[in-house]
């Protein structure tokens, strides 16, 4: 009798263990929905009101850096009794409502994984657009990482090989196999993708630090650094230089790659006397121990098409960068 006691006494704690080990996120199912694509979870009566015209303003606001105005994320909107079983598997979402106490807070998997959820609540209408204010920055910046690494995920299914960047460059870059080296020299290198229409770019090449001298002539001298090198290296038909076009003035950001810190610079670029153009980021990348700034470059080539989602995978590659 006591040996029996004993045993299920043990299965007891094994179960007991199991339970404790596991998480809610293990029974989580696996999330859904396109890239940049944001369900917006409120009443319609918000939606169609003060609230959803601020909820618009922020989260369909125009992306920096493209030729034609296109929204931050594609917003689908639905009330919160529809809000249910499969409805909740979208991967990134803004649930916003009235209740008896304000509160914002960010969650990540609630209902799928990998999931990033974003909560407001507010006791009034205007207190809720109070608070869309105030805290707008810190959910897309959560919404962006969240899909950057959705997007490196699904790059990361189907890699080209870099050993040759990797050896010469000192940097690795997880590159879908769909690019195509167009140009390897022991300086720079120039990868690229077809699409339906046009294409997608990748260049990565180096200059001292000394070319990149202070705060206040970063974007001149960013701009000078891609025109001077892109020009040189990017074959255009007679009489035409692949460079940054003037009439639109480039964004300019801090950030980090791999840890080291970076200018990011969104704009547009052109040929001149030709008619091609598109939008480019560029990532001045910090690199002391190699005395260098390593610049990491996508570019789009796409007329008549969306540039917005082209332009996002291109940052997803470029931010997948490890420096030797």
């Amino acid at each position: 009798m006591k040996s029996f006691i004993a045993v299920l006494a043990g299965l007891v704690l094994v179960l007991s263990g199991c339970n404790n080990s596991g998480s809610k996120e293990t029974y989580l199912l696996k999330s859904l929905g396109n890239i940049n694509t944001l369900q917006v979870i409120t009443e319609n009566e918000l939606w169609n009101g003060d609230v959803g015209e601020e909820i618009r303003k922020y989260f369909a606001a125009p992306v920096d850096g493209l030729p034609q105005e296109e929204p931050l994320f594609s917003m689908n909107q639905m009330p919160p009794s529809t809000y249910t079983d499969f409805a909740r598997k979208y991967r990134t979402f803004l649930h916003v409502s009235i209740g008896d106490s304000a509160a914002v807070s960010i969650k990540k998997n609630p209902y799928a994984k990998p999931q990033t959820g974003a909560f407001i609540i507010g006791t009034s209408k205007e207190e809720i657009i109070e608070l869309l204010g105030e805290h707008h920055q810190r959910i897309i910046s959560a919404f962006k990482k969240s899909e950057i690494a959705e997007k490196q995920s699904r790059i990361n299914n189907s890699l080209k090989k870099m050993d040759t960047l990797e050896k010469r460059m000192r940097v690795t870059m997880n590159i879908p196999t769909a690019y195509r080296t167009a140009l390897e020299t022991e300086d720079f290198f120039w990868y690229r993708k077809a699409l339906k229409s046009g294409e997608t770019n990748i260049i990565v090449y180096e200059v001292p630090l000394s070319y990149i001298e202070s705060d206040s002539t970063v974007v001149n001298d960013i701009i000078e650094i891609r025109d001077l090198i892109g020009g040189d290296y990017m074959p255009v038909e007679e009489g035409g230089r692949f460079i940054t076009e003037e009439a639109y003035a480039p964004y300019l950001f801090t950030t980090e790659i791999d840890g080291h810190f970076a200018y990011e610079t969104k704009g547009i670029w052109e040929v001149k006397t030709q008619f091609m153009g598109g939008p480019f980021i560029n990532y001045a990348v910090r690199d002391s121990i190699n005395d260098r700034y390593l610049i990491l470059e996508g570019f789009v080539y796409a007329p008549a098409t969306s540039k917005r989602d082209l332009q996002f995978e291109l940052e997803a590659i470029l931010r997948s960068a490890k420096i030797l």
